[in-house]
């Protein structure tokens, strides 16, 4: 069985190190956007995204992943200045946007595990000297050069001297090019999806290692929606668990995207169901994504997530080759 596959890694992160594989992780979104597909401007106010922060930590979510700009479809997330087509939100604005409220939470919750969702190098250098654990990549390090080495030199101070606080934990996800051009790529064939996804996150990987990254820091994300058209992420989705030959535990995101939007529609008259009709399909791809090898799930909704990923952890655990020891 495929999902027997996932095994029981330690993740490296800043100052602290998580077990993944044993049970599935929980990763609560908090959007700092006004324009994000799911929940935009309902937490634009750094008191009210604390305070959501906090109540999906008693929920149960294990790292809280913060975000300040929308990669929505159509979105200038990826762009830049130098292309003449800058991104909507500078990492400036990005920055007011997220530093408050991760600081909040970190006040409010010093032990709570925070990941900083951006692929500008300028935010996530600011938000790791605030205290981040996770830098998640939407880009895989391609967008942004200099990601990369703001990450790998995280656990030096000046002139090279170790500090206290470490390299970060890195989530790195593939994307097919950037959300202004999705909607005009080209359908990719069935047989190739796989390839391109691993062949993407094993670059992304590739890449992070020479700097200095070391592999027990690093989480793989395949990037369900992100340049993928509808079907294609049902496929990606059967075959997740083949990703696991790169040799790093994965992360999915599958909640309220708009696949699953898309294959609701004949219960919904035709249309594709809106977001806040998702939460029970968003589950359910949730569920399937652990029973594919995934270690972490990213999601709205968390206490749902949290008893979901109970069951599905209980059917590995059975599983006659589930793995029962560190690797």
């Amino acid at each position: 069985m495929d999902a027997a596959k996932r095994k029981i890694t330690p993740w490296q992160l800043r100052s602290r190190t998580l077990e993944l594989g044993r049970r599935t992780l929980v990763m609560g979104i908090v959007n700092l956007t006004p324009d994000s597909f799911s929940d935009g401007g309902a937490f634009l106010d750094p008191e009210s995204a604390v305070a959501h922060a906090l109540e999906l930590l008693d929920e149960g979510a294990d790292i809280l992943d913060l975000g300040a700009e929308s990669t929505r479809p159509g979105s200038r997330a990826g762009s830049s200045a130098a292309s003449g087509f800058a991104p909507r939100v500078s990492a400036e604005q990005e920055q007011a946007r997220l530093l408050p409220v991760l600081e909040g939470i970190l006040r409010a919750r010093p032990q709570a595990v925070v990941s900083i969702d951006t692929y500008k190098a300028a935010t996530a250098r600011a938000a790791l000297r605030a205290g981040a654990e996770i830098v998640n990549d939407v880009s895989g390090f391609t967008w942004d050069e200099e990601m990369v080495s703001v990450c790998a030199r995280a656990g030096c101070g000046p002139a090279g001297i170790p500090s206290p606080a470490g390299i970060p934990g890195v989530v790195l996800m593939h994307t097919r090019g950037r959300p202004d051009e999705w909607s005009a790529q080209p359908p990719i064939a069935f047989g190739e999806l796989l390839a391109a996804v691993r062949d993407g996150l094993a670059a992304s990987l590739r890449l992070a290692t020479a700097e200095g990254i070391p592999p027990e820091a690093i989480v793989l994300d395949p990037g369900f929606g992100f340049g993928k058209r509808f079907e294609e992420n049902y496929a990606l989705l059967a075959r997740q668990a083949e990703l696991l030959a790169l040799g790093r535990p994965l992360l999915a995101g599958v909640s309220r995207k708009s696949f699953l939007g898309r294959t609701l529609a004949q219960l919904h008259g035709g249309s594709d169901a809106p977001v806040e009709a998702r939460e029970t399909a968003s589950v359910a791809a949730q569920v399937a994504a652990i029973l594919h090898g995934a270690s972490i799930v990213r999601v709205h909704a968390v206490r749902p997530a949290v008893e979901a990923a109970r069951i599905a952890d209980a059917v590995l655990a059975a599983s006659p080759l589930s793995e029962k020891s560190a690797t």
